[in-house]
């Protein structure tokens, strides 16, 4: 009896002994996957906060914008697109420099009278050949500016990006363009198309605010936002044939619209090497 009994005993001690060596190896386990969040909260109470430096470099982006018209440019073409890129230069302090050039794009022309004086009963044109024929009448222009602006940042872990705040001064020109490529009709052969185009361009003023992102592995990186366009224009033209009058006004041209981009930066390390 007294046999069994010591092996019982040894039996229930070792028995006792895996569970506290189990709960010994779970516990150090979980205590070292805690070292990081105990050191970020020790760094958060001592105010040692975990700071990344902001990259700088070159950023080759490129913009696409939809386009709402407004004020004398919403009298004469209806809603419009803007493509085009732009070179930035992004310092240690978020400060981006850089220009850029849009061209615009758009298919509604308002011009009421816009060559009715050539058009036949049916608002159609008669080629050099005696046929009717349709021209097709589309917005397009372009803008080119230099920019100024900043990247608000409300995030040290992420110091790149947040609030960007973008101003551009710059050129606009638009115009209608009236295809007539094959010159088949007369009246819109040569210089003659200039008395209809209503060629417009002068300064403008754009106020961009958005979203910018830029991610550690320089991969994803974008920015998207609301952009709103101001332009001091006058019309180019000497004489308007279908108007019969020069075309000198000053107007206000406007744009509104949501605005994105991807960017491609181009970073320089502590190295000197040259990685994007």
């Amino acid at each position: 009896m007294a046999s069994i009994k010591t092996k019982s005993y040894f039996s229930l001690t070792s028995g006792s002994q895996m569970p506290q060596q189990f709960m010994r190896k779970h516990i150090l386990f979980l205590l070292l996957l805690a070292m990081p969040l105990i050191s970020r909260a020790q760094s958060d109470l001592f105010g040692k906060e975990d700071k990344r430096e902001i990259r700088k470099g070159w950023l080759i982006n490129l913009n696409g914008t939809f386009d709402i018209p407004g004020g004398d440019m919403a009298k004469r073409f209806g809603l419009s697109d803007r493509v085009g890129p732009a070179f930035f230069y992004k310092t240690n302090k978020n400060w981006i420099f850089g220009a850029n050039c849009e061209f615009i794009f758009g298919n509604t022309v308002k011009e009421d009278s816009l060559m009715w004086n050539i058009k036949d009963k049916y608002g159609e044109f008669l080629t050099t050949d005696g046929r009717r024929e349709g021209v097709p009448v589309l917005e397009r222009g372009y803008m080119i500016g230099i920019n100024a602006g900043k990247i608000l940042n409300f995030n040290t872990s992420q110091p790149d990006n947040g609030l960007l705040i973008l101003t551009t001064l710059g050129f606009i020109q638009h115009k209608i363009n009236i295809f007539n490529a094959d010159g088949t009709v007369a009246q819109l052969s040569g210089d003659y198309v200039k008395g209809y185009d209503r060629l417009t361009n002068g300064i403008f003023y754009e106020q961009y605010v958005g979203y910018a992102y830029f991610s550690r592995s320089t991969i994803v990186n974008f920015h998207i936002g609301l952009d709103a366009v101001f332009g001091f224009t006058q019309g180019r033209r000497d004489y308007l044939f279908d108007a019969m009058r020069p075309d000198n006004k000053q107007r206000l041209d406007m744009l509104f619209a949501i605005k994105a981009g991807w960017y491609i930066p181009i970073y320089k390390r502590k190295s000197e090497e040259i990685f994007y």
